[in-house]
């Protein structure tokens, strides 16, 4: 397998992507806490509930259910149904997150946040959750990415692609890929990476709000089944296009992304968290003694 060369170029691109996707969401948190007096531990809160929900009990699990091959396990018959299916695969690809992090939502909101029922909580949250994503997902991703420019570029990048080819064969298609991706990588690469990202933080933020106000409101408990329908169909969308069953170019799934995100943090942002009244006026110390 050729490995091909990373140029200067790429290298810009990737070092730009790894600082945007780590310090932005960083100095938004910072920048919000500041500006609305929030508890960090809010924030923090947000991140750690996505790190439970999503990475520790969300992914292993559908991975069990759906993939078990990438995590070392043999095929079943579940897996061999979902896979010949990928319509099917698809929906379960996005009812996986919409379920475990709405309900992750749930449960933070409902417990070690209860007694913080001014309205900036579920931005807060909304940051911390989304924000730690970003970092998590892209931010450390291109990190990686660096390092495997620099072992492409400096002939190490063989002895990977062996141990590749010794212990799992089946991955090689997606190293080459890597690879290819890493080569040709540009502005517009970076651009759509950064506009997804926008989107997605967005309906976080927006799906906070929406669960926040149905443990708020116990007559409104109905915007969290909402939030788990918008965030399976988003992911829906996805999926259908990562398992080849609709296409779309980037540019074109990126436009869905903005359009739905928008839509879900503008429609939460205005009919429910303009509306509500708990922090209007009250002092940022005020604010505070109600949140702790």
């Amino acid at each position: 397998m050729e490995i091909p060369y990373v140029g200067t170029a790429q290298f810009v691109w990737l070092i730009l992507g790894a600082v945007l996707f780590i310090t932005v969401p960083v100095l938004v948190a910072i920048i919000w806490k500041i500006r609305k007096k929030e508890p960090v531990t809010t924030i923090l809160i947000g991140a750690a509930t996505f790190l439970l929900f999503a990475l520790i009990l969300e992914k292993p699990i559908q991975n069990v259910l759906a993939f078990p091959t990438a995590m070392g396990l043999k095929d079943h018959a579940v897996s061999r149904f979902l896979n010949a299916r990928p319509i099917l695969l698809s929906l379960v690809a996005g009812l996986f997150p919409g379920v475990f992090e709405e309900t992750g939502r749930l449960v933070a909101f409902e417990t070690v946040l209860k007694k913080r029922r001014n309205r900036e909580t579920s931005i807060s949250y909304g940051i911390g959750h989304g924000g730690f994503e970003v970092v998590l997902i892209l931010g450390i991703t291109f990190f990686q990415y660096l390092v495997y420019a620099v072992m492409m570029n400096t002939g190490v990048f063989g002895t990977v692609i062996e141990q590749v080819a010794a212990q799992a064969p089946d991955q090689l298609g997606s190293v080459e890929a890597v690879m290819k991706q890493l080569a040709g990588f540009s502005g517009a690469d970076l651009a759509i990476q950064v506009a997804e990202r926008i989107f997605a933080v967005l309906f976080h933020i927006g799906a906070s709000i929406l669960v926040f106000f149905a443990c708020k409101d116990k007559k409104r408990l109905w915007l969290y089944p909402l939030a788990i329908v918008l965030h399976t169909a988003m992911d829906f969308v996805a999926a259908l296009c990562l398992f080849n069953v609709i296409t779309l170019s980037p540019w074109m799934l990126e436009a869905f992304a903005a359009i739905f995100g928008s839509l879900t943090f503008f429609g939460a942002y205005f009919f429910l968290y303009r509306k509500d009244e708990s922090s209007c006026g009250a002092k940022p110390s005020e604010k505070l003694t109600a949140a702790e």
